[in-house]
């Protein structure tokens, strides 16, 4: 599993053709994940709002004038039974998502309860609760979570644009607490967010070379709400919805450097073109969140996707992937080394100095 990814050789991925990245994306997908099958995930708030974080693209921050109410952490019979209804929807996945900096230990024995009474359904279990102490993390391994969400949001230089009450440092020690615990790593981010293309370079770059690849890697597009930072200066301006191409490539180059992450389709897929979608997916994107809200932004819902589903000839996945696989083989140069789009090939044009405008 290559974790040696330098910048230049993922900027020579950027500037493939569109076609070749494509292909090269396609060809490592099918190499370690079943064709034509994505995973069908849901995400539930169970406790929403008044969190005292001031990411610059968040609702929930409490720094923020959204209108949005803080409220207290659901109960665990009202989760689980969110749960089952999500089960009987097709989800294969239950992530639960908590407004806060930090969980405090006072509620760990309820997001605990809630972690065992989720997997004792048979779905796979995730939660985001914000930075994580090594205790807290044990403690939610022991309950049975299969996965942590801990997002970087962006590259490490454009980050302090975005959020100053936490570094990148603190989100990337969250993510060791949560590998020593023995979880799996759900860690990806947000494009449009007013990032250069170099940001977008640099963001998958720091995926790809942390020590182990994330299980799961969420690529969002930035949904401008009103009240936020970005929001305010974004909606309504062409800089408000990203280049679907631009989105496209990020996914096939999320694919490439890291084969046997699941890539899952997050925030903003409801504002994205079915033809945009299909090609997310053809790069190598594995998973999507249903229903008709992701915390408190807008999805595209269960009947748009069993549409989209359908004329695209793709299936549920029904058995969740291993998000503790063994060694990866040489797939990642399996394709022609002449060829344009083998990683061989982009190494020796990053080498020999291609870099994107």
């Amino acid at each position: 599993m290559r974790t040696d990814w330098t910048r230049a050789e993922i900027a020579a991925l950027f500037e493939l053709p569109l076609l070749d990245l494509i292909y090269q994306a396609q060809t490592i997908h099918r190499a370690h994940h079943p064709a034509n099958q994505v995973q069908l995930s849901t995400l539930l708030s169970i406790k929403t709002g008044g969190c005292p974080e001031d990411c610059g693209y968040c609702s929930q921050s409490a720094h923020h004038s959204t209108g949005l109410g803080a409220t207290k952490l659901m109960d665990t019979d009202t989760v689980l039974a969110a749960a089952a209804e999500a089960k009987a929807n097709g989800s294969g996945r239950f992530c639960m998502g908590a407004a806060w900096r930090n969980p405090k230990d006072r509620d760990m024995d309820s997001l605990c309860d809630m972690v065992a009474g989720v997997k004792a359904m048979g779905l796979e279990t995730c939660m985001t609760l914000g930075m994580l102490t090594q205790h807290q993390a044990d403690r939610l391994a022991a309950a049975g979570l299969d996965y942590y969400n801990h997002n970087i949001d962006t590259s490490p230089e454009h980050y302090g644009a975005i959020i100053t009450t936490r570094t990148f440092q603190d989100r990337l020690d969250t993510l060791e607490a949560v590998r020593a615990s023995g979880m799996s790593v759900c860690c990806g981010g947000i494009v449009g967010m007013g990032e250069s293309h170099e940001d977008r370079v640099g963001f998958i770059h720091a995926l790809a070379t942390l020590p182990e690849h994330p299980g799961s890697v969420p690529i969002n597009a930035l949904v401008p709400v009103r009240g936020t930072p970005l929001g305010d200066m974004l909606a309504d301006t062409p800089l408000a919805k990203i280049d679907e191409i631009e989105f496209v490539r990020t996914v096939a180059v999320a694919r490439i450097t890291m084969p046997r992450s699941m890539v899952r389709l997050s925030a903003g897929r409801e504002s994205m073109s079915e033809s945009a979608q299909a090609l997310c997916f053809m790069a190598g994107a594995n998973s999507i969140f249903t229903g008709d809200k992701l915390l408190t932004t807008g999805n595209a819902g269960a009947t748009a996707d069993s549409a989209l589903f359908a004329k695209l000839g793709l299936q549920a996945m029904d058995t969740a992937p291993d998000p503790h696989p063994g060694p990866l083989d040489a797939a990642q140069d399996r394709l022609d080394p002449g060829s344009a789009c083998s990683t061989n090939a982009v190494r020796e044009k990053a080498e020999a100095g291609s870099h994107p405008a």
